[in-house]
């Protein structure tokens, strides 16, 4: 007889398309292995809810039914699942016509990430002018949680309004060559927002985020003097609309070296 723990590992397997553990009634294990995955495909339509317009709901739980067994939900919160759905979509066969979809899907893995990040209180601008000037350049912004950058090679946030709006003018309208585009994505008083970059403004955003330091995220970014007024115009924009926590500075430097919400 196994030990209770190794029965839970092999059952828990088998609900996720596994071998049927003999100890286990193979019609009982069906019926908890469908509520499992209808659980598993239902909290993807949650998550995914443009996804699952744009190519139907009996399309969607085909894709889910062979996403579930390759990425089984790593714990119990399933607004964490899904992580590794656009990816999966670019991968998935039958999807393969579709090739603006695994962008959509990163958008709104996005969304909803920015929806479920926890609070956190925006930096004090203020506080920066405590900064000594030497060490202004070595500055590494900590961004908000409910804040991310993301790149997408077709109009993806075009394609995601039109969907949920169910807008098919502006359906219509949306042309898959248009190119690339950079996405700030956060949440505000109204709920999420998703909002278009410049190409410089969004790699410099990027940039800010990922923690480089701020001379860094300028010199990789400001080629002529045009470009320096878009950057300082970008960097005021954030800092006034919360989007950053914290700020620190590395501990060789003079003055103040951390603050963090």
């Amino acid at each position: 007889m196994p030990a209770l723990r190794e029965l839970q590992r092999s059952f828990g397997s088998a609900l996720l398309g596994g071998p049927l553990p003999v100890e286990v009634d193979a019609e009982l294990l069906g019926i908890y292995r469908n509520t499992c995955h209808g659980t598993l495909a239902a909290a993807l339509a949650l998550s995914f809810p443009a996804v699952h317009r744009l190519v139907g709901a009996a399309f969607f739980e085909a894709c889910a039914q062979a996403y579930i067994p390759i990425h089984p939900p790593a714990r119990a919160y399933l607004n964490d699942y899904g992580e590794e759905f656009p990816a999966f979509l670019g991968s998935y066969g039958p999807a393969a016509v579709l090739s603006y979809l695994p962008d959509v899907a990163r958008l709104e893995w996005t969304v909803n990430r920015a929806l479920h990040a926890p609070d956190a209180t925006a930096l004090d601008v203020v506080a920066l002018s405590a900064i000594d000037a030497r060490d202004v350049a070595m500055l590494r912004f900590v961004p908000h949680p409910a804040v991310s950058v993301l790149h997408v090679n077709v109009p993806a946030d075009a394609i995601w309004r039109a969907v949920l709006e169910q807008d098919e003018a502006a359906m219509a309208a949306i042309d898959l060559a248009a190119g690339p585009a950079w996405l700030l994505i956060e949440r505000g008083i109204g709920g999420v927002e998703v909002q278009r970059m410049s190409e410089r403004s969004g790699r410099f955003a990027q940039r800010l985020c990922a923690g480089q330091t701020l001379q860094a995220a300028l010199d990789a970014e400001a080629d002529g003097e045009h470009a320096a007024a878009e950057l300082n115009a970008a960097l005021a924009d954030h800092l006034a609309c919360g989007r950053f926590t914290g700020w620190q500075v590395p501990p060789s430097q003079n003055s103040t070296k951390e603050k963090v919400s």
